[in-house]
């Protein structure tokens, strides 16, 4: 069986329960540290500027296949009217 520590209760000498501190001290301090906000905002940024990125290559790639679309289908039609000349309809 493996070794457990039993849960810590903290009380006052009153006999009331203390409350857990944050894990970076009391408020004046709470929260991260200042590095770890501006790497955190630097990646929201980062990700943001890579989402646009991929949808500026998206969106070029499909104005470029537009008018390759509209060549093909004219070829697509003047082959179709050219076998109904050809088959005499």
């Amino acid at each position: 069986m493996a070794h457990r520590q039993p849960p810590l209760l903290d009380l006052t000498p009153e006999g009331e329960f203390r409350q857990p501190t944050p894990p970076f001290g009391r408020p004046p301090f709470g929260g991260p540290p200042w590095l770890a906000r501006i790497a955190a905002w630097a990646l929201v940024v980062a990700l943001v500027a890579g989402g646009l990125a991929v949808a500026a290559v998206a969106f070029w790639l499909a104005l470029t296949l537009i008018p390759i679309a509209i060549v093909a289908g004219l070829i697509a039609y003047v082959a179709f009217r050219f076998n109904l000349w050809r088959m005499g309809r």
